[in-house]
């Protein structure tokens, strides 16, 4: 780490960030648009760096950021395996991402999970006729979407936990 590098709280100011973004990486990982497994990596990677590439070991720091990555591909797929679990196809799981996305900036994110929800049901329904499959697809994208979201949170404060007992220790 850089010699010249002020100290806040009697911390090295890159550590804080490294920790702001762990945290982040938490809070993004339930919060829409916010990458919060990619933060969650960066906090790790930063720590890195400031201990002078020593904290984590090797070991520990491939660990921790196989676990990250695993998080930010079941962000990036998660409810889309879920839409296709139900049963949609992958147009209709890409239309219902682009309503979802739109829907979030004008009713957050009830708007993601209504339109998801709303686009799987009705374009399955205008392809298939099948009111019960067309729900099925639905159910299927809402809980690949909160689902997803958990299993982020999970990672993330899997990472963050041993983050602090990395500093601890």
């Amino acid at each position: 780490m850089p010699d010249a590098v002020p100290l806040v709280l009697g911390v090295d100011l890159p550590v804080l960030v490294a920790f702001a973004l762990l945290v982040a990486g938490v809070l993004g990982s339930v919060l829409p648009l916010v990458p919060g497994p990619a933060l969650s990596v960066a906090g790790v990677l930063v720590y890195w760096w400031a201990s002078g590439y020593a904290d984590p070991s090797t070991v520990v720091l491939v660990a921790l950021l196989f676990v990250g990555l695993l998080g930010v591909a079941v962000d990036l797929f998660g409810g889309a395996l879920g839409a296709s679990a139900g049963g949609a196809s992958a147009t209709t799981t890409a239309a219902a991402g682009v309503v979802g996305l739109a829907l979030f900036f004008v009713a957050g994110p009830v708007g993601i999970v209504v339109g998801v929800a709303g686009t799987v049901f009705l374009v399955e329904y205008l392809r298939a006729r099948d009111a019960r499959g067309s729900a099925r697809a639905a159910l299927g994208a809402v809980v690949g979407i909160l689902a997803s979201a958990l299993v982020q949170l999970l990672l993330a404060l899997s990472i963050l936990v041993a983050m602090v007992l990395v500093a601890l220790v």
